[in-house]
């Protein structure tokens, strides 16, 4: 035998977490009209005609409802920019994120 020692070689690789997700919710208010909150469901959220509608009745029939799921900067921006869009129409919408459990 010889006298040389062999050594593995062992790769350590770091361990990536992956981002916190967060919800964007949809808070039901008596002003803002059901066509146009579908509206903007639709366009931000690229929700269909179907799915931005049930979103919709699910918050008026129970005061919120989670619109969708996103990492947290995305989430914001979204909300964010729902909530411009019905305050440049002149109406009450709004969204709000929190993170997800």
């Amino acid at each position: 035998m010889s006298d040389t020692e062999t050594k593995r070689l062992v790769k350590t690789r770091p361990k990536i977490e992956r981002p916190r997700l967060h919800k964007v919710i949809l808070i039901n208010d008596d002003f803002t009209p059901r066509d146009f909150v579908v509206t903007v469901l639709k366009g931000e959220f690229r929700l269909s005609e179907d799915q931005a509608y049930r979103v919709m009745i699910t918050a008026h029939r129970r005061g919120a409802c989670v619109v969708a799921v996103f990492p947290k900067d995305v989430a914001e921006t979204k909300a964010a920019r729902a909530t411009d869009a019905g305050r440049a129409q002149g109406y009450p919408l709004r969204f709000e994120t929190e993170p997800e459990e």
